[in-house]
């Protein structure tokens, strides 16, 4: 019996609203004004700005950067489900015409990670996964890089220290092993393929860690480390690390201890320690551009079901897609997220200005700390 995931998610009585500008809704095609792209760093005139813009016919179009990603997260619907919801469908139908160079996803492709569920049923969720997901971005040839879930593969461990969810790695494994499903990613290192490994594209290095479970086993840190100090690593124009739990909670429900990474100071010191730029992750349910030291947070709100609502805040859920486009020189990111239920483009400056949760406390990622309050500052120890 398929059990809904909404069931297991709070999602709340949720008031409030004036999240969104005003920004390409689809209707008959006029123009209406819309909030600037969100921007780490200044871009160059005569790099970012003197490109065309690009998306999907009526949607507001950023400016194309040196490389573009488009990242999704959170897909899965019901436990078991072998079929997506329909603004996961429509995205992935529109995802060629925003012409990224790479899609990502921050996990939860499918819905497992349920105990009941047999050997049958979870390569029926895979089977569903690449006829819905995988085989349309397949068949526009675009590269896809992805970070295993809780709900694909968890990582958890029984007081034997064996998997409690065996079954769903061995057949997470075959299906991405498989040939016939080859991402078209450039692998550095695919070792630990499709838990952790790493790649590189458009002068990018990426590292995936499985970060399925709050616990990142030492063995594998230890890989983190000699990848992100690798020949390639440092060549690259810019490092991004990827994995499904964040290393800072954002959204109601997922503020308590296994929600986020365990010892998350020390990953991001880390991260921080071989200059990756962005950590991005999914799991929230939430979309959160953040920054904290010098580490940036594209933490991936949930393009399937159950949006959660951010900490701190009354805004109402949304599911997101986000563009983000980079400029190799000026290693600066601009993101463009799109709330999937209106195609609207989501106001950054909505969202709150920082988050404090258990993990600690992060900030909206447009904000300096000039621009802090005392407060703000006292709790990020500035």
């Amino acid at each position: 019996m398929k059990i809904s995931r909404r069931q297991f998610l709070f999602i709340g009585g949720i008031v409030g609203g004036g999240l969104l500008t005003g920004a390409a809704k689809i209707l008959s095609g006029s123009s209406t004004s819309f909030s600037p792209p969100q921007t780490s760093l200044p871009s160059t005139p005569d790099t970012i700005a003197s490109r065309s813009p690009i998306a999907p016919k009526g949607l507001f179009a950023p400016v194309r950067g040196d490389v573009r990603i488009l990242v999704i997260s959170d897909l899965n619907s019901a436990y078991g489900s072998t079929d997506y919801e329909s603004q996961v469908t429509k995205s992935v139908q529109m995802i060629p015409e925003w012409q990224p160079d790479l899609v990502l996803c921050s996990g939860d492709m499918v819905a497992g990670q349920y105990p009941s569920l047999t050997k049958p049923e979870i390569e029926a969720m895979w089977a569903g996964f690449d006829r819905y997901i995988a085989e349309p971005i397949r068949r526009s040839k675009i590269p896809y890089g992805f970070t295993m879930g809780n709900h694909d593969a968890s990582g958890a461990l029984s007081v034997g220290g064996k998997f409690l969810f065996s079954n769903e790695r061995e057949l997470a494994s075959a299906y991405w092993n498989n040939p016939q499903n080859d991402p078209r990613l450039k692998f550095v290192d695919r070792a630990g393929f499709p838990f952790y490994y790493s790649f590189e594209q458009n002068n990018i290095f990426y590292l995936v860690w499985d970060a399925s479970t709050g616990q990142i086993p030492k063995k594998q840190l230890v890989w983190v480390e000699q990848a992100l100090a690798s020949a390639e690593a440092q060549k690259a124009k810019m490092r991004i690390a990827i994995g499904h739990l964040p290393l800072y909670a954002v959204a109601v429900g997922r503020d308590e201890l296994g929600e986020f990474l365990t010892d998350n100071e020390k990953l991001r010191s880390l991260l921080e320690k071989y200059n990756v730029h962005t950590y991005i992750s999914g799991h929230d349910h939430a979309y959160y551009p953040a920054r904290r030291g010098k580490l940036e947070l594209l933490h991936t709100g949930a393009l399937g079901s159950g949006p959660r609502p951010w900490l701190n805040s009354s805004l109402r859920p949304i599911n997101t897609l986000t563009i983000v486009d980079i400029n190799l020189d000026s290693q600066s990111t601009i993101y463009t997220t799109y709330n999937m239920q209106t195609l609207e483009v989501v106001d950054q400056k909505t969202l709150p200005r920082t988050i404090t949760s258990v993990a600690g406390t992060i900030i909206r990622r447009d904000l300096e700390q000039s621009n802090l309050t005392a407060q703000e500052r006292s709790l990020l120890n500035l």
